[in-house]
């Protein structure tokens, strides 16, 4: 049996209309050699029973899944990169592969990356490199591994042809990734509609994102507000949670933004090796638009372009409200996330805010390793002894660690018996810092060595169970 009795599949976005996509096909690769595949999500929707050949069927050669779209389709959008408005932006080098319900009856996307050109390649080639699709991989099991909502790399294959890229050695390996995600329904989907005035193709997108992504928002007297407001508490929430790992996410455009305020589509992104908010991921933000610092901010600046295109549909003002709860809803889930990571429980908000910025202090001036300190002393002071013995001892002084203890001492822990669990019994914090990257990624582009990949998943994996 190719799937299981788990996968429904429910292809509903063709009935938005074509004013929403392309229906393109699949590029066809010399080479399917199976590098990733996410079994623990396959289980929850339904496609863990596929055979080895299936899988390449369906996420290799993207023959189409049962019941699901008969043919793939490259979703148009535009987007602010950098500030500035590109309209010619879509789905370049990937398309919607199929869409499903898992286990607990959330519409997920299949979608691809690679996958061959489309109308909107803009003269790219519409590969991803072998490398691009590891790092995604990465950058997913990681995030994932510290609650942070994010897409899942769902396959990874690689495929046989050489690729020219100016920003890594060439020619280099190529790949196709398939990720699933909780809707691809961007702020650029919005934006496009409203640089072309297409105001009931907007009204149907809402219509569409609160029916099938935004339950909270449904039943609304003003559905516009309303699902700017969902949207508004979500990517704030996205955007604690990003800032709580120490993750930098690097091109933060409109278009890499959903209306499910899930993290999604990873290039040039970063984990902080230490607490810097100027730190960047991307080489070519030179000016630091994307820091580590500035994305609350970003995030916000993004809304406020979704809340343009929904002008048609409500006034400024009105829309305006909807915004507001944005740093409210954003400074709470950013306190709430620090404790979560260090495993102490909240005593109230004045006294949650007052330990944050203790810690905040404390990475400040010490420099040490984000992922140590929060290692060391997960669980506060019930972690006080594993901490002294650790090898970064010897930060645990000076006037903000002092004020750090005092705060955490009355935070209790939240769940002391996770202390006994493998991955705070061993020696240093999983992490996923450039240079870690770079040596998995040196092993098989030089040796076509898999193993530190498998291992460093295999790390955050203990860590995501901890």
């Amino acid at each position: 049996m190719p799937v299981s009795d788990r996968y429904h599949p429910d292809p509903i976005h063709p009935t938005l209309g074509d004013v929403f996509f392309d229906v393109v096909s699949a590029a066809r690769f010399p080479l399917h050699v199976l590098r990733y595949r996410n079994q623990r999500w396959a289980e929850r929707v339904g496609l863990d029973t596929l055979t080895p050949a299936e899988w390449e069927a369906h996420f290799a050669r993207f023959e189409p899944l049962p019941g699901n779209l008969p043919q793939p389709l490259a979703l148009r959008y535009h987007g602010h990169q950098f500030r500035s408005y590109n309209p010619n932006l879509g789905d370049g080098r990937g398309f919607l592969f199929a869409q499903l319900r898992d286990v607990e009856g959330r519409l997920l996307d299949l979608a691809t990356k690679g996958s061959g050109q489309t109308p909107w390649s803009r003269g790219g080639d519409g590969r991803l490199t072998l490398k691009g699709g590891v790092r995604e991989v990465l950058a997913t099991s990681m995030l994932d591994a510290l609650g942070v909502p994010t897409s899942q790399s769902f396959s990874l294959f690689e495929t046989g042809e050489s690729l020219q890229r100016g920003d890594e050695p060439s020619p280099t390996r190529s790949s196709v990734l398939v990720r699933l995600g909780h809707s691809h329904v961007r702020f650029g989907t919005f934006q496009r509609l409203f640089h072309h005035g297409d105001v009931a193709a907007t009204r149907r997108l809402v219509e569409f994102a609160v029916t099938h992504y935004l339950p909270e928002a449904a039943g609304a007297d003003d559905l516009p507000v309303a699902m700017l407001r969902a949207v508004t508490v979500r990517s704030a929430r996205l955007a604690a949670a990003w800032m709580a790992a120490g993750f930098v996410h690097g091109v933060l455009n409109t278009d890499n933004m959903n209306v499910t305020g899930e993290s999604f589509d990873y290039g040039p992104y970063r984990f902080l090796p230490t607490f810097d908010p100027g730190f960047t991921a991307a080489y070519f933000d030179a000016g630091g638009l994307y820091a580590y610092g500035r994305q609350p901010a970003t995030v916000q600046w993004n809304l406020e372009r979704l809340a343009d295109a929904l002008t048609p549909l409500a006034p400024q003002a009105t829309l305006a409200t909807a915004l507001a709860p944005y740093a409210t809803t954003f400074r709470e889930a950013f306190h709430a996330a620090v404790l979560t990571r260090l495993g102490v429980a909240s005593v109230g908000p004045d006294e949650d805010a007052a330990l944050v910025a203790t810690v905040l202090a404390f990475l400040r001036e010490s420099q040490i390793g984000v992922d140590r300190f929060f290692f060391d002393w997960h669980g506060g002071t019930a972690s006080a002894e594993r901490a002294a013995a650790s090898p970064a001892a010897t930060h645990w002084t000076g006037q903000q660690f002092d004020a750090f203890r005092r705060r955490v001492d009355a935070h209790a822990p939240i769940h002391p018996d996770r202390l006994s669990h493998p991955y705070y019994q061993g020696t240093a914090p999983c992490s996923l810092l450039i240079d870690e990257i770079e040596t998995v990624w040196s092993a098989i582009a030089d040796h076509d060595n898999w193993g530190p990949f498998e291992a460093k998943l295999a790390a955050i994996e203990v860590l995501r169970t901890a």
